[in-house]
């Protein structure tokens, strides 16, 4: 495999060299700063950025050098092979440069969102509040259904960000589990299942921010309202909730998921001989950690993001609520409603004497040190999209796609699906592949007359890459929810993977139907779509239940 990656690499290096050589030799190197056009923009060149990405990525599964590559590759492009033009281009280029993209405004307010989430989420682990809701939860749910189904509700709870969310299920629910003799596996599903694809659909979490900002500058796009409208036709995170729920009313498993469950009931709750953490006690609650010390900042975070967001859109200016929420400054509203969040919960832990000024200040740099991932595939994110707009990529893919056949842009939606799953399995990232895909997306159906087609075209980018993430053992969401369950890695992978790809093959036929009902009937008729996903969904379980019972 190694040599693949090193073969991989030097047939990429000679490739540019050469394609940088030939560029630097058919073009001049005098530039006119008002007039000056890159050789290559607008046509199929343009497109070489994202898809290095891409190839890369999957090539190397390691999304950061991926991304940095596209850049380069776009830089050069851009210069004409000039090295000097290059590097001010990455770095400094008023329309795509990465410094450019660091110091605008909304992009730097998406940033210290992320931070800020960061420094609450390390002080709710701090306080105890997640140990607290443990025993209170051991005593109060007494059936192997009702304790699946508060996992679920409180993976829902905390749709903030999965990282928070695969960081606290686990040690909250592990010892309420354990009681009612629910395998590792199983547990590690449910975490997983409700981090990643509860986040994709929550207005007021880090995804939405991301997905936001993922959409490119001048496209006369609504970042905010686009996800917004993208949420009912989500179909694989929909319908990944709505699988846990009928699993565990049904009282039923299969696949390998199955076997670990019936071993669990007789005692075993790991299965393998792999026991991560097995011989481990659990750990201890903070003396002063309650409850309410992780419900209520939740709660308050969810509303004051909620109230900063209306109020960039003017809501408190005499706006409707809906427009207001539609026309909101995500960045803004995020940043304000975080900061008072941040503030307040400060206050409430201080005033309960959980916690001290000197640990408070601790918890800062641990809570930066959590989102240093996504600041990262962001800032990428950002320049690549800034370098392959300098190359008129959207003009070259627009008319592309305007030229094409009816029918093939009707099936859109489910091929993207396809894509950015196949992506996000490979690369174990959804931040990554969406940020990739979206600006491509969006230059495909950038019109009034496609908004519909962009919707679910979105909602497919979306829910592959979220579906690729969870199915990919090489994703972090995938390898805290592992982590979070103290159960074995590969068990998790092995067992989830059944049930991620049922979800994920309704998902497509559900996108095909949709594509087909968009690009005919237009606005609205698209949503039976979702409804009839769910039928399908819930029809294919009591199959399988019927199919399985006896084995």
């Amino acid at each position: 495999m190694k040599n693949k990656k090193k073969l991989a690499f030097a047939i990429g290096t000679v490739l540019f060299v050469v394609l940088m050589v030939v560029l630097s030799m058919v073009t001049q190197r005098t530039i006119d700063p008002e007039n000056y056009q890159p050789a290559v923009y607008s046509t199929i060149f343009a497109l070489l950025p994202p898809v290095i990405a891409i190839v890369l990525a999957l090539i190397t599964k390691e999304v950061y050098s991926s991304l940095f590559i596209g850049i380069v590759t776009g830089a050069f492009l851009y210069a004409n092979g000039n090295p000097e033009l290059s590097l001010n281009t990455m770095l400094f280029n008023e329309e795509g440069g990465m410094i450019t993209k660091l110091a605008d405004s909304w992009n730097v307010g998406i940033l210290v969102f992320l931070v800020i989430l960061g420094v609450l989420v390390a002080l709710m682990n701090k306080v105890g509040g997640s140990a607290a809701f443990g025993q209170w939860a051991s005593k109060h749910i007494k059936s192997r259904v009702g304790t699946q189904l508060a996992t679920i509700g409180l993976g829902v709870l905390i749709f903030i960000d999965d990282y928070f969310n695969c960081l606290t299920v686990g040690s909250v629910m592990r010892p309420v589990t354990d009681r009612q003799k629910i395998s590792r596996a199983k547990l590690s599903y449910l975490i997983d299942a409700t981090a990643a694809p509860v986040c994709i659909i929550a207005p007021v979490s880090s995804w939405a921010a991301a997905v936001t900002s993922s959409v490119p500058e001048g496209s006369g796009i609504n970042g905010f309202a686009m996800f917004l409208n993208t949420i009912p036709y989500n179909l694989y995170a929909i319908l990944t909730i709505i699988m846990m729920i009928v699993l565990a009313v049904m009282k039923f498993d299969f696949g390998p998921m199955k076997k670990h469950e019936i071993n669990a009931m007789n005692g075993d709750l790991f299965t393998t001989d792999a026991r991560p953490y097995g011989e481990v006690s659990q750990e201890k609650t903070s003396p002063n950690g309650r409850v309410i010390d992780l419900v209520f900042p939740v709660i308050v975070l969810i509303i004051c993001c909620i109230i900063g967001m209306v109020y960039t859109g003017g809501f408190f200016e005499g706006v409707s609520f809906i427009d207001a929420f539609a026309d909101a400054d995500a960045s803004v509203g995020l940043v304000l409603g975080s900061t008072v969040t941040l503030v307040i919960t400060f206050c409430f832990y201080m005033i309960r004497g959980t916690i001290t000024f000197k640990e408070f200040a601790a918890c800062i740099p641990e809570g930066f040190k959590a989102m240093v991932a996504p600041i990262l595939i962001l800032t990428l994110a950002w320049t690549l999209s800034g370098m392959t707009g300098l190359l008129g990529a959207k003009f070259y893919v627009h008319d592309l796609v305007e030229a094409s056949a009816g029918a093939v842009q009707m099936f859109l939606p489910a091929i993207i699906f396809v894509v950015a799953l196949f992506l996000a399995f490979s690369t174990g990232t959804s931040w990554g592949t969406f940020a990739i895909l979206i600006p491509i997306v969006c230059h495909v159906f950038g019109s009034a007359d496609t908004y519909q087609m962009l919707v679910i075209s979105i909602s497919a980018c979306l829910a592959g890459a979220v579906c690729g993430d969870h199915c990919s053992p090489i994703s972090d969401t995938t390898i805290m929810a592992s982590a979070g369950a103290h159960c074995d890695h590969v068990n998790h992978v092995s067992t989830q993977l059944p049930y991620a790809l049922t979800a994920a093959a309704v998902s497509f036929a559900g996108y095909i139907l949709a594509g087909v009902l968009g690009y005919t009937l237009g606005t609205g008729i698209a949503m039976i779509a979702t409804p009839v996903s769910i039928a399908i969904l819930i029809v294919t379980l009591v199959v399988i239940k019927k199919q399985t019972a006896n084995k």
